[in-house]
């Protein structure tokens, strides 16, 4: 298949135990993108269950205030170490 829609990440759901915005997939399953993912500047959700994929139109702004003001571009980056 392909690519089935697009979406705004306002109308994606924050799931904190897959620490990914989800969307319903027609097959009854989720696309899924995680906040890594988004950071290394995807934008497609995929469906883990059938070949379907969406495009996620997004800015920070809108993932901080829907993940907890959680940042992609600083998850999972080493913190600066002080050079004297």
């Amino acid at each position: 298949m392909g690519l089935y829609d697009e979406v705004e990440i306002e109308d994606m759901e924050w799931n904190e135990e897959l620490e990914a915005f989800t969307y319903s997939c027609p097959c009854g399953d989720l696309f899924q993108i995680t906040l890594k993912e988004l950071a290394a500047g995807e934008d497609i959700a995929r469906c883990p269950s059938c070949s379907l994929y969406v495009q996620v139109i997004y800015d920070e702004a809108a993932i901080a205030a829907k993940c907890g003001g959680r940042n992609p571009n600083t998850e999972n980056k080493a913190p600066a170490i002080p050079v004297a």
